[in-house]
């Protein structure tokens, strides 16, 4: 099989399924999970079966990618099919692969509208494989829209009692993003159109003409500030940050909890992935005049969601702000550049650790959105003040959930701390107050986390209303998050496959940064020097 047809069958096959869904028989709700079920099976192990060991065979290619696809597909525009595959977009597409699968065997409890609702899923789970092996703006563009419709019907079908407010939220936030996006992607297509062949839409072209590499063409400084910042924006709606964070605890609360695994999982991540694919290496100069903004925008979310997340008696809405908070290190590490150093190990370590958070947060995030569900399906609430003791009525549960809970606050030895010391200790040279505000931040995340572990699983047993319907958890359940608490635990002891993974492509992106800024200098002084002898 070809790169070309492996990474399109990954990416399409949950579309083609989705499509052969339409020919089922409605009411035949067993047939049509268990076809679901096998597609995203299918996917989790073209992944690990066939890319995975096909990836690390190849070489890579001189922009530093693997698998790469490069068709025509309307070419009088510069637009390709253009996939393939990095350290960065790898370990985030074969997240997507198990958390879409998680999130479908999680899915057995939604009853209404089934065939409906599988479509849905399928489709979303193409947009976001698309999206993370897209090398061509337009293409990636269209993947980030495919995500937009389906989510907002997942939440507005099959959301709670205010989903139509929650959706249209997320979709006007998202669409306000997508708009954004869509103006730089045509800035960035128009300034292409000096390099040899025409103006395109190729993001590594695109890159090379951010970084200086290519002699005929440049973004000039002002296009790159005003496109950096129009992307920030779309993607800190994605990430989501403050202040532009507040359609995710609605999307959450109302979301089911299949959907609110994915949404916190994976979408999420799309707006990290954004940054460093696209916004860093085609508009450095831009990256380097919003240094600032990034990094206390991301220690503001840090602070912001755990104070919220302190005063939450949702349990819910107290795991949605804690995400707000975590996705917070994402951009501490992405924002931590100088360009007046010429060292930039800090950033890298600040990057890695960003990378790495995506990847942890996606599993902790995963665990805890899926056992708030496991005990609103039976109890019917998430209202803290109406729990307590469960460690005692279900130990299997309680156990789960608090591993699960302890990784996310960060502890050592599990996946959520090598994503917050890396930024917090990279953030050092760019200023110590923004080390010490983050850090604080991981101390008021293990107040929230452990306050609702005491509530929630210790203390006195009480255990509320309809307290007889908490039965032991299904071998499913038990099942989804062990394989949750499993994967907190390895990755926590090991991260090194992460970190082999991911460097190479953040050293890249960080020296087409510094070089970009370093080449626009130049080719500064040097148009200075020419009007001075004209």
């Amino acid at each position: 099989m070809t790169d070309a047809a492996l990474l399109s069958l990954v990416v399409f096959l949950p579309a083609l399924s989705a499509g052969a869904i339409v020919a089922f028989d409605g009411e035949n709700r067993g047939a049509i999970r268990r076809f679901a079920n096998l597609t995203t099976l299918a996917v989790v192990g073209l992944l690990f079966g066939l890319v995975l060991p096909r990836y690390l065979a190849q070489s890579p290619d001189e922009a530093g990618y693997r698998l790469v696809v490069d068709l025509p597909w309307v070419p009088g525009w510069g637009i390709g099919y253009r996939l393939g595959l990095d350290g960065l977009s790898l370990p985030l597409l074969l997240l997507t692969g198990v958390v879409s699968h998680l999130a479908m065997w999680a899915s057995a409890g939604i009853t209404k509208q089934t065939k409906g609702y599988l479509i849905l899923f399928l489709l979303l789970e193409t947009g976001m494989l698309g999206s993370f092996v897209a090398l061509d703006f337009l293409l990636f563009y269209v993947f980030f829209e495919v995500m937009l419709l389906p989510m907002y019907f997942l939440i507005g079908l099959w959301g709670g009692p205010r989903k139509e407010y929650a959706a249209i939220k997320f979709f006007l936030y998202t669409l306000v993003g997508s708009v954004l996006m869509l103006i730089v992607m045509l800035m960035a297509y128009a300034g292409s159109s000096g390099v040899a062949g025409g103006a395109t839409f190729d993001l590594p072209t695109l890159t090379a003409i951010g970084s200086g590499r290519v002699d005929t063409v440049e973004f000039s400084g002002k296009v790159q500030c005003w496109a950096f910042a129009m992307l920030l924006i779309a993607f800190l709606i994605k990430l989501p940050a403050v202040p532009f964070h507040t359609w995710l605890p609605d999307a959450h609360v109302e979301a089911p909890t299949p959907v609110s695994m994915i949404l916190a999982g994976v979408l999420l991540k799309v707006g990290g992935y954004g940054l460093l694919r696209i916004a860093y290496p085609l508009f450095p100069l831009g990256a380097a005049y919003f240094a600032d903004v990034v990094v206390w925008l991301g220690v503001v979310s840090i602070l912001y969601g755990a104070f919220v997340a302190l005063a939450q008696t949702d349990f819910k809405r107290l795991v949605a702000y804690s995400s707000v908070s975590h996705m917070g290190y994402v951009l501490l590490g992405i924002g931590i550049w100088s360009p007046a150093a010429a060292d930039t190990a800090a950033w890298q370590m600040g990057m890695n650790g960003a990378v790495f958070q995506m990847i942890g947060h996606g599993i902790t995030s995963v665990g805890m959105f899926f056992l708030v569900g496991v005990l609103y399906d039976r109890v019917k609430h998430r209202d803290m003040r109406e729990m307590g003791g469960l460690l005692t009525v279900m130990p299997r549960y309680g156990g789960l959930s608090i591993g699960i809970f302890f990784a996310a606050m960060g502890l050592p030895g599990l996946c959520g701390f090598w994503g917050e010391v890396f930024p917090v200790l990279a953030a050092w040279s760019f200023s110590p107050w923004a080390t010490v505000l983050a850090a604080t931040g991981v101390i008021l995340t293990a107040g929230y986390m452990l306050f609702a572990v005491q509530r929630i699983y210790l203390g006195p047993r009480y255990i509320g209303p309809r307290g007889e319907q908490l039965v032991p958890m299904t071998a499913s359940e038990k099942w989804i998050a062990g394989l949750v608490m499993t994967a907190a635990v390895v990755f926590g002891v090991y991260p090194r496959p992460v970190f082999d993974v991911a460097g190479p492509a953040v050293a890249r992106i960080t020296a087409d940064a510094q070089t970009g800024v370093e080449t626009a200098e130049v080719r500064k002084v040097a148009r200075a020097e020419n009007e001075a002898t004209q």
